[in-house]
Order: C-alpha cells, then structure tokens, then sequence
C-alpha cells in the first residue's frame, strides 16, 4: 500500500475518534445540566409559579407600606387627627360652631374659610371660601347664632372692622334639614370700631343665664384698654369696658353670657430703692423689686340683663388677687363658675367666682398649680394659650409650637407635642358641645 495512502486514512480515522470523543463529552455534559434544573424545580412553592402577578402584588405592598410610613412620618403627635389645608399663609384664628361640626379659620391671606367636620377624619374636607373686602385681612374669627352665620374681625390702615356674613334662616319646612354653610352676603358692619387699634380677640356665646333670651352676644377685646360687646344677629353694640391698663392681652366672656373677664398688661410693680448716692443716679438700677409682695388683678365684669332678654348693662363685679406676674391667658370653666388663669410667675390657678361679690363675698382660689414646662436649664417656662376641654377634665395649654394636656383636677400633665405645629400657635378652640 501507498505510504502516502496510509498516513493519509490514520489521519482520518484519529480525527473521527477526536471529534467523537469531543461531541460525547459536550452533550453529556448538556445532559447533566437538564436533570440538574428538573430536580429542582419539583421544590419550588406550587402557588408562586405565576411570578409577574406575584411581583407586581408585592411590589404594591411595600408601595402602600412607604404612603402610610409617610403620612405618619406628616403627624406631629398620635394625637394629630387631621391637617386642614388649603390655607395661604398663617392662621390667625379659629372657631367651632355651636354644635362642633364646623370650623372657621382667619388667615392672613386675605380669606376666611368655613370647613365642614361631617367626618374628621376625612383625607378631605369641603369648605365655604369667603373673601373679605380688598384692604383687610381678617385677624379673629367667632360664629353668631348658628353655623349659617359667622363674624369676622379685620384690620386694615384705616382700624378694625367688623362683618356678619350669613344667609337667612331656612324656614319652617327646611328645619329638619342641616343647616347650611353661611352664604359669603354680609349682613351687617362695622368700622373703625377700636379707632385704629386691632382686635386680639373676639369671642362668642349664647346667652342663658337668668333672662337673657338665648342670643350670641360678642366680645371684641382691642389691644388698646377697650372691650366691646355685640349682639350677633344684629350687630348692635349693647356696652363697653375699660381696662383701665397699658394694654390689653385677651378677653373671654363666660359659657352662660354671665361674666365678662379680660387679661391685661401692666407696669405697676412695689419697689424699694437701697441706699443710693444723691450725685449718682446711675445707682437706680440697683433697686430691689418686690413684685413677691404685689398682686396682679384680673378683672370681672357682669352683664346684668332686662326682663325682654336683652342685656340692661355691664357693671365691674370682682377682681381677681394672687398672682404675682402678669396674666398671660384665661379661660373660664364650662359651668361658668370657674376662671382658669395661667401666669408669668410660673403658675396655673382655679378661681371660684360664683360668689356673692354684691355682699363683698371676695372670689376664692380653688387650687393652684405650677406650670409643668421647663426649659433645658430647668427654668419654668409660662403658657401663653390656654383652652378647656367641653367635660371640664381636661385643659390644653401651649408655649409656642408646644402643646401639653393637663388635667384639671390634678394638675398633671397627660400628654405632649413637643411641636404641635410648624409655628407658634396664635388661636385655639375647642368645639362646644361636641367634640370631633
């Protein structure tokens, strides 16, 4: 045979043998692969083999889970209900109407906004926009005889103003039905009823003690010593009182119409001069104040009314002695008989005015707490809001964004937010008679 032929047919047949070994090797090695997948997937969970749906259900858990984290993370306190918004800047006054489902606020932007509480709750609230006249902004807010019917304090360059926007009363087939927000039609005003000093606060009640007839009667307090009284549906002024001080920093008119009680601001103070060169009169400044030795007074006054209902006069019943520093806010108690004073001197008092103060009966101090607000050097701090809750068992009371619960009975505090809100808090109520 051809030598050539030889080496060319062993060459042949040694790459067959290569090829073959090497296509043996690859398809067994495929064949291991395959049974390594179907023995595991016998182990795989039956009810997870659709995996798109599956993914896309988890997915929108942990989506649900991050919206509740973040409006969690939006609450200052567990306490915080709700968030009403829309406002353009600060809020600078609240009012709930009489039977607690509605809600007024002033807001510097120039609007009042009237939102209806059918469930406070709600991610969303529906409310009345009422604008007031170009030129002012509404400072205080208060409703008159029902939720149809809301009055507003607003300052402009010229002084205060005061408007009544309403609707008239449904008639008697539409008693039954809920009354309706207060249409944005002014029914009466006033202006320049402080000259041109502001309202600080404005207030409202229905009046039930003794004769009264059941109306809203209104207190405006200026920062000025005057406080003025209105009848709510008519607007009438039916009186006024003087403080008599530098200024004034709020007044509250009591739950029944009775009592009328004003926080005001003033200098006087006992003071003693040590021994002092007569050629330096720069030693003034090294006098020592008993202010320990001085009382504050808070003032009284009573709305005596007429046989008709309506209200006859407005005379200077009691004071108020016991505080040795100035009166930063008051509140009386729903029944009327009692006055909730907070003060500078680091103290909370419970007065009881329903005395004989006609027979010189003085107003007696019930009980008497330290404030429960520290700064971080230990030093007291004074509440400069206060507001009781409609049971009479709980009052809430701030310090800037600060909000503490304390209970009446004990003077301990319940609870707190730390930061109750973005900002100082100018005005506070709560809904009487009920609460949401």
């Amino acid at each position: 045979m051809d030598p050539v032929l030889t080496v060319t047919v062993v060459s042949v047949l040694l790459g067959a043998v290569i090829a073959i070994a090497f296509f043996a090797s690859y398809f067994s090695k495929r064949r291991s692969e395959v049974q390594s997948i179907a023995k595991l997937e016998p182990q795989a969970d039956p009810k997870q083999h659709v995996r798109p749906p599956q993914a896309k259900k988890s997915h929108s858990k942990a989506h649900s889970h991050s919206a509740a984290d973040k409006d969690q993370n939006k609450r200052h306190h567990p306490l915080d209900l709700n968030t009403l918004k829309g406002h353009g800047d600060s809020v600078t006054g609240v009012g709930f109407s009489s039977d607690g489902c509605s809600l007024a606020t002033a807001c510097a932007d120039g609007v009042v906004r009237v939102f209806k509480l059918d469930d406070a709750s709600s991610k969303s609230f529906k409310f009345l926009r009422i604008n007031l006249p170009a030129g002012g902004h509404p400072t205080a807010v208060a409703f008159s005889d029902d939720a149809s019917s809301i009055v507003v304090a607003s300052q402009m360059l010229t002084g205060a103003s005061l408007y009544m926007y309403g609707e008239e009363k449904p008639r008697a087939s539409d008693e039954t039905k809920q009354p309706k927000l207060p249409l944005p039609e002014i029914k009466w005003e006033h202006h320049k009823v402080h000259e041109k000093r502001a309202i600080i606060t404005l207030v409202g009640t229905s009046a039930s003690y003794g004769s009264a007839d059941g109306s809203t009667i209104l207190a405006s307090c200026s920062e000025g010593t005057d406080i003025l009284l209105w009848h709510g549906r008519t607007g009438k002024i039916l009186g006024n009182v003087d403080t008599n001080q530098l200024k004034n920093t709020m007044a509250a008119i009591s739950p029944n119409g009775r009592f009328i009680a004003a926080a005001a601001f003033t200098a006087d103070v006992k003071t003693s001069l040590g021994d002092r060169d007569e050629a330096d009169d720069s030693r003034l400044g090294q006098m020592d104040c008993f202010s320990d030795s001085y009382d504050f007074l808070l003032q009284v006054w009573e709305l005596v009314y007429s046989k008709d209902g309506s209200v006859k006069e407005v005379s200077k019943a009691m004071q108020l002695k016991g505080h040795k520093s100035a009166v930063t806010w008051l509140c009386f108690t729903p029944n009327s008989e009692q006055i909730i004073t907070a003060s500078k001197d680091g103290s909370i008092r419970i007065w009881n005015i329903n005395v004989r103060y006609h027979l010189d009966e003085d107003p007696k101090t019930l009980k008497v707490f330290p404030i429960p607000l520290h700064d971080s050097s230990g030093a007291t701090l004074h509440y400069d809001r206060l507001c009781i809750a409609p049971d009479g068992r709980i009052l809430a009371a701030t310090h800037g964004s600060t909000l503490q619960w304390l209970c009446v009975e004990t003077g301990k505090v319940l609870d707190t937010a730390d930061k109750a809100h973005d900002g100082d808090k100018r005005n506070y109520s709560h809904p009487v008679p009920a609460t949401v």
